[in-house]
């Protein structure tokens, strides 16, 4: 019969491959993580050269096709061609059998121009400036970038904006389910740094009676005026260009608040003052709507709030993570109660906090 280990807790750790005690045979960590990190630049750009070269749009044309079929009708090499595509199929955004290769359903959703949940315009512009990664150790050093977006926000907030609406509209979307915002009978919206206004699109849809003041930067509202328009409610914005640190907005008058992935680029200062300036701007009883990449205590656990809080320092002045103690922190000192953390969707992360009645 066999018998267990008498040390089953040392398993993960240690090995019998030497004579002796199984305590003394310590068996080091693996590689893996590091080679993670090392493939991840090759990683990202086999996707962006893969959005490029149209390769996703063109497979949802085609259907299965052999690479030599492929390669003729991208007018590309045949050979690199294949290097790429298995390198699709090796990170899990292609399919492949017998040297045919189709898209999987992770690449009909998200790749394709027209998926429903399309991120092909976003991948070129999320990680920033690139040449700003390049030279991280020096921004650690001097404690800036090297070339800040601030220095020309709207040339890449635009493509920016455009790029994540179809993500931020779904969160926006399925939020409803969890706070209700489509019960509001004539809600009024303020919508600061409202990109392609996402948040102030769905609520409008979800309430027949609600308007929305939006604002940005003028050429940002450009892609919120094309949005509002595309979705029939562009009768009921009112667009409001400029800086949301220096615009008067009334005081006590809006149902709902939203400041949707804007705090992360101000710094601690910048966002408390906004954060403020949503409960001056609410009535009481009224909600603001902080969607951003929030890191929790373990700094672990939503890798993916820490590595888009670490996009922002690296290329904006001001930018930087935002824990979810320093949330909470600065939502109560400001006066809001009934504070609560969402998730509408996969990695998008919202707080909800209301305005007292007796404030």
């Amino acid at each position: 019969m066999a018998v267990d280990a008498p040390y089953p807790e040392l398993k993960k750790t240690h090995t019998m491959a030497h004579k002796g005690r199984p305590w003394t045979d310590y068996k080091p960590p693996p590689a893996a993580p590091v080679w993670s990190v090392i493939e991840g630049l090759g990683s990202y750009y086999i996707l962006l050269a893969a959005i490029e070269l149209d390769i996703f749009d063109t497979l949802e044309s085609t259907g299965p096709v052999k690479v030599e079929v492929l390669s003729k009708k991208l007018k590309v090499s045949q050979p690199h061609l294949q290097s790429l595509l298995d390198s699709l199929v090796a990170l899990g955004l292609l399919d492949q059998f017998v040297n045919v290769y189709e898209l999987n359903d992770t690449a009909k959703r998200y790749l394709t121009s027209d998926g429903p949940a399309s991120m092909a315009n976003l991948i070129p512009v999320a990680p920033g400036p690139h040449n700003n990664w390049i030279s991280l150790a020096e921004t650690i050093r001097n404690g800036s970038p090297s070339t800040p977006i601030d220095d020309d926000p709207t040339s890449f907030y635009v493509p920016l904006v455009e790029g994540t609406f179809t993500t931020m509209f779904r969160a926006a979307t399925r939020a409803d389910l969890k706070i209700r915002y489509s019960n509001l009978t004539e809600p009024h919206v303020l919508d600061l740094g409202a990109g392609g206004a996402p948040w102030s699109i769905a609520i409008l849809k979800a309430c027949p009676e609600a308007t929305a003041v939006i604002n940005d930067f003028s050429q940002v509202l450009e892609v919120a005026k094309n949005k509002t328009k595309e979705h029939k409610v562009i009768d009921r914005c009112e667009f409001r260009p400029g800086d949301f640190h220096e615009l008067e907005f009334e005081i006590d008058t809006y149902d709902l608040v939203v400041l949707g992935h804007v705090c992360r680029t101000e710094g601690e200062d910048g966002a408390k003052s906004l954060i403020e300036r949503a409960f001056s701007s609410l009535k009481p009883g009224g909600r603001l709507l902080l969607a951003d990449y929030f890191i929790d205590m373990e700094r672990k656990f939503n890798p993916h709030g820490v590595l888009m809080g670490m996009t922002m320092m690296t290329s904006t002045m001001k930018g930087f993570p935002i824990t979810n103690e320093q949330a909470t922190t600065w939502l109560r000192e400001s006066g809001f109660d009934s504070v609560r953390l969402i998730e509408p969707i996969g990695f998008q992360f919202l707080y909800v906090a209301t305005k007292p009645f007796d404030y």
